[in-house]
């Protein structure tokens, strides 16, 4: 029987890379629950805000797209946003279809409040620098290679 059990050696969960993946990634996302919660902002919420502090105005697409998110996603945070004054979104002049969003004043002086966040979070993950650069581009990769599948 024993033969036959080795069948079953990619059902173990400790042979599985989408395991510590995940576990990393919520354990990861708990170490920034009480920065967050000091700014009132969940992490998708944070997420958001930080592509909208570099680009300022973009569509929901390509926010999406950014953001690894479906719109179904999407929708609820950016509403939440727009009710904290952070965002609004409207639609293009050009394409009605195209819903826009901007971060607003209030938004940006956000992001003076959040600076320390990475560093903070940064501190409770014990990588050395040049660790966190090949996780970093790892991760990268095979996002890459994932969504090329798709």
């Amino acid at each position: 029987m024993s033969g036959s059990e080795d069948v079953y050696e990619s059902l173990k969960l400790g042979n599985q890379l989408c395991f510590p993946l995940y576990a990393c990634s919520k354990e990861i996302i708990r170490k920034y629950k009480p920065f967050l919660d000091a700014l009132d902002l969940t992490y998708t919420q944070y997420i958001t805000m930080m592509v909208m502090w570099e680009k300022k105005s973009v569509n929901v697409k390509t926010l999406g797209e950014n953001l690894f998110l479906d719109s179904g996603t999407l929708t609820p945070v950016l509403k939440k946003l727009e009710s904290k004054g952070y965002i609004t979104r409207e639609r293009s002049d050009k394409d009605e279809r195209n819903l826009i969003v901007r971060v607003t004043d209030e938004g940006e002086a956000l992001k003076d409040k959040a600076i320390s966040i990475p560093q903070k979070v940064g501190a409770c993950v014990c990588l050395s620098a040049d660790e966190s650069k090949v996780l970093y581009d790892l991760l990268y990769k095979i996002i890459g290679k994932v969504c090329e599948t798709d």
